[in-house]
């Protein structure tokens, strides 16, 4: 166990709706952090309530936390999360060149998705706090790239792009120690050291790409992340820091 505390237990569940729904409708009863494992997802999702396609022999996970600070310190643990998973898939790949980090919350491999994060919270700053990390990678099997968003990056599997097979259970013995040396640095030092290492391997930084909000679409130069984790996009007209967007190159 580790100076704050951590020590996540871990639950391995053969099939589930959802690791997120899981890990809510357990949290009140689970003594500390606790990862969520299912061999299958029968309703997993993605961002904005899209469906996250959940074939057999992928990776299906949440973490489940009860943090006690302010709502806008916890959604930075997304970024502890993107550099766990990047660590995990280094180490059981030895292929530190491969991988990338896509803001806001996506690893990359050979340039195609190989994992997403989605955070998840209920009570927040009150008296019984929830936060699901959920992460889902394609270890075996990736989504046709037909079925995605026109003009999102296209999904690749681990098994594809490096040959080598990972058992879900053996990635997550490499990403919950991962993840909680991350934890480690946030509790000791903050998000300043999470920042510099998710720059350090940040896809496309300094180049051109498109931030879509909603109806608005802009694009400019990735800049940097800021302090809160906003992604810093330098366009013709001003600099612009944005909380939240759909990222396309």
């Amino acid at each position: 166990m580790s100076a704050n505390g951590f020590g996540a237990g871990r639950i391995v569940l053969p099939e589930i709706d959802s690791t997120n729904a899981e890990g809510f409708r357990r949290a009140a009863s689970l003594p500390g952090p606790t990862w969520i494992l299912a061999g299958l997802q029968t309703a997993g999702r993605g961002r904005r309530a899209r469906p996250w396609s959940s074939p057999f022999g992928n990776f299906y996970g949440t973490l489940v936390l009860k943090p006690a600070e302010p709502p806008e310190t916890v959604a930075l643990r997304s970024f502890a999360a993107a550099l766990a998973l990047r660590d995990a898939c280094v180490a059981l790949t030895g292929l530190p060149g491969a991988f990338q980090l896509k803001w806001p919350n996506d690893v990359l491999l050979n340039g195609g998705k190989l994992a997403g994060i989605l955070l998840e919270s209920a009570g927040l700053g009150q008296a019984n706090p929830v936060l699901c990390i959920g992460i889902g990678v394609n270890l075996i099997a990736a989504p046709d790239p037909s079925l995605v968003e026109p003009g999102a990056t296209p999904p690749v599997s681990l098994l594809a792009e490096t040959g080598l097979r990972v058992t879900p259970e053996a990635f997550l013995d490499a990403l919950a120690p991962a993840y909680e040396l991350w934890e480690e640095a946030f509790f000791t030092h903050g998000f300043a050291p999470l920042r510099a290492e998710w720059l350090a391997h940040a896809a496309r930084l300094g180049e051109v790409i498109t931030a879509r909000t909603g109806q608005q679409t802009r694009e400019g130069v990735f800049e940097t992340i800021d302090e809160q984790g906003n992604l810093i996009l330098r366009m013709a007209e001003a600099r612009v820091a944005i909380p939240a967007a759909e990222v396309f190159f």
